[in-house]
């Protein structure tokens, strides 16, 4: 299918062939028919990407700390390569969607095949859109007038947080397109509007939408302007629909307020504010979150967990179901807004309007007659114009990829590559990631169905790199399908998981099953483990991770779809410390932070192994330090002698002859190693990398001490 893509690093946009999606769980599957593009967002994303690398790091303080932070502890080397890799990432653009459902996904209730749905899916051509980010549209709505329907739900969004009543006089600051929609919802409240803008065919439009205007342009004073208009009262309520750097739209918004008036930010603009400005009328100023409540929450939106309609009237569904009544009862009139139309092939051209030509406002994409087989069949695109294939038998290594996120794009499938495997197929749920993975390292497919690489012959090995919670299907899957499978931490989420897995492995002894443990493969841990060979006796290993936080509702935090990060990422740890003793873990021991009364956070304990050889191991995993301590640091202390690895960067040693120090110019944690043994044990038909014993057994302790805390 075509989509429409923009690269932050250069700020290009190219309409790219990417694989269609699928039918997802909770989420419909849209053939698309109108998209609409947003002029203010869009236009500053693509500025952005225009941007030198210096503006942009101006533009994002915050990002330019955290860069700072991670050069320190993790090396200026490996700090350029992530920003590299951020900026490198496409990003799908658009979100006003006009489409005909295609398929429901499972869980779905409420809307069918056939179904006209307004959505806030991406300038593609088929869409998979979460149920509560959709609406239905009325039949007297054309399919252009409904692609405005998110960018108005914005506009009415900022009207409810301004708790207008009828009568009310509001300013509409910035008259854009969703200034212009905002203009005519106020006015159907019962409004008086004033619309300030430096455009006057701007300006005209409010003017014939029913409000009063003011031409800054022409030298008009916003102010006294506001001042007559309020009957010098001052205004009821400002609403900024602008986008600017400037901090003006909000000092000019408070000046122009009555006491205890309200000023909703919408759009984008400085925020260094007068604190007599708003003291001494007791204003009440509130930024709007897009399209209303259950935005960016992963159990309204993702998880399809609805408001109830009792405690939250205006969801962000609803207020589409109520931009879209006010369509079908021509109290809302989009079609001067419309200023071009252009099939979605001429994408780019379209985009490129919103820099050079200042007047261009509503810019309607056109999409190709509905032809559902068609699309529906391009699950897979092919992306390399050959492929070095290799003969068949126990010599070739040719693997597909589940999973083409931040980790896999960046790290797996670049050292599978250094490893001199067959990069063949690379699958994920959206199609742009696995485009954009397989465009950079030469996979010669791109796919979001997974059969392309479970189902498919010619794949020897499957690797696996998605979100937590899929990771015992699909290595059951692969494993039952006959493939090798590398699975990139964890293995799964839960004992019953496990259970089933150490039955199909077992019964499976020429099939290869490895989790990505790469820690035990760095250069500095394979030196540490020589010379602790050569000592006699129980060690006393130390393992330090300051994990740093993350937010409570990121995906890996949820213990259904992550598993926790002690699941998730303290297993490398516990894998690393039993590599290093040498002997199976006999016992383990988790303690976490807090009280039965006030229990502290779920990442962050210690956990201490008792191991069979009489060793003994803690692993203190924390999410409580600062980011500018190094990440991770293992000490061991055996026989009057001690080993110090910080950051997998600088390794030292106390007490052993000929050995002081051993010193990396660049972090290396091992995964390339790792998936060279791989790829290696796959040709020559050897033992896995890992004993599948050990990797069971990191795994279940895991299991047992997230369930623990």
């Amino acid at each position: 299918m075509k989509q429409v893509l923009q690269s932050l690093k250069d700020g290009q946009t190219e309409v790219a062939e990417v694989p269609s999606p699928g039918a997802r769980s909770g989420q419909l599957l849209i053939h698309t028919m109108r998209s609409l593009i947003s002029a203010g967002t869009e236009r500053m994303l693509l500025e952005f990407g225009q941007g030198s690398l210096l503006a942009k790091a101006r533009k994002q303080p915050d990002k330019v700390r955290d860069v700072v932070a991670k050069a320190r502890t993790d090396g200026v080397s490996a700090t350029m390569e992530a920003v590299r890799a951020k900026l490198d990432q496409p990003i799908p653009l658009g979100y006003c969607n006009l489409g005909r459902v295609a398929e429901v996904g499972r869980g779905v209730t409420g809307f069918a095949p056939g179904d006209r749905v307004v959505s806030n899916g991406n300038h593609a051509e088929v869409v998979s859109v979460p149920k509560n980010l959709c609406a239905k549209v009325p039949d007297g709505v054309s399919d252009e007038a409904a692609s405005f329907t998110v960018l108005a739900a914005i506009g009415l969004q900022g009207i409810r947080l301004a708790r207008v009543t009828l009568g009310e006089c509001v300013v509409v600051t910035g008259l854009g397109l969703i200034g212009l929609l905002t203009v005519q919802l106020l006015r159907a409240h019962g409004c008086r509007v004033l619309g300030i803008d430096l455009d006057p065919a701007r300006l005209a439009l409010a003017r014939r939408f029913g409000a009063e205007t003011v031409d800054v342009s022409a030298g008009q004073d916003p102010l006294a302007a506001a001042q007559t208009f309020s009957r010098g009262a001052g205004v009821d309520a400002v609403l900024i629909t602008a986008a600017t750097r400037s901090s003006g739209p909000v000092s000019q918004a408070a000046k122009m307020c009555r006491r205890r008036g309200r000023i909703v930010l919408v759009g984008v603009t400085g925020l260094e504010l007068s604190r007599a400005d708003f003291y001494e009328k007791e204003l009440s100023f509130q930024v709007s979150c897009s399209y209303g409540p259950g935005r960016y929450d992963p159990i309204y939106e993702q998880g399809g967990q609805d408001y109830p309609i009792g405690f939250v009237r205006w969801t962000e569904q609803r207020n589409f179901e109520a931009v879209l009544d006010m369509l079908a009862a021509g109290a809302l009139d989009v079609a001067p807004l419309v200023t071009h139309r252009l099939p979605i092939e001429q994408a780019a051209e379209a985009l490129a309007l919103l820099t050079e030509d200042r007047a261009a406002m509503g810019i309607v994409l056109e999409y190709a007659p509905d032809d559902t087989d068609e699309r529906l069949a391009r699950r897979r695109v092919s992306l390399a114009a050959t492929i070095a294939e290799r003969e068949a038998g126990p010599g070739r290594a040719r693997v597909g990829f589940l999973g083409a996120g931040n980790y896999a794009s960046r790290t797996l499938i670049p050292v599978f590559k250094a490893a001199g495997a067959t990069l063949a197929t690379v699958v994920s749920a959206g199609g742009v990631s696995a485009l954009h993975a397989g465009r950079k390292n030469g996979v010669a497919e791109a796919a979001t169905d997974e059969a392309a690489c479970i189902d498919a012959p010619d794949i020897d090995a499957v690797v696996i790199a998605t979100r937590h919670d899929l990771h015992a299907r699909q290595v059951l899957a692969a494993l039952r399908a006959g493939k090798h499978v590398y699975c990139e931490k964890p293995l799964c989420l839960t004992e019953t998981e496990l259970a089933e897995i150490e039955v199909e492995a077992r019964a499976r002894p020429g099939q290869l099953l490895m989790v990505g443990f790469n820690r035990r493969f760095a250069p500095q841990v394979e030196r540490m483990k020589a010379l602790l060979a050569a000592v006699p006796g129980p060690k006393s290993l130390i393992l330090t991770v300051n994990a740093g936080a993350i937010q409570a509702d990121h995906w890996t935090q949820d213990p259904a779809i992550g598993g926790g990060r002690i699941i998730g990422e303290a297993c490398h740890f516990i894998d690393l410390a039993r590599h290093l003793a040498g002997a199976p873990i006999v016992s383990h021991r988790v303690q976490g932070l807090g009280t039965a009364e006030t229990p502290g956070p779920r990442d962050t304990a210690a956990i201490a192994l008792g191991l069979a050889d009489g060793s003994e191991a803690t692993i203190h995993y924390l999410a409580n330090g600062h980011k500018g301590f190094p990440k991770e640091r293992i000490e061991v202390f055996v026989a009057g002698r001690v080993l110090q690895l910080d950051n997998f960067r600088t390794l030292r040693g106390w007490g052993w002859p000929g050995f002081t120090k051993m010193n990396l110019w660049k972090q290396d944690k091992g995964a390339e190693a790792a998936a060279v043994a791989f790829v290696r044990a796959i040709r020559e038909g050897g033992l896995p990398p890992i004993p599948l014993a050990e990797t069971l057994e990191a795994s279940r302790i895991s299991i047992l001490a997230a369930d623990a805390l």
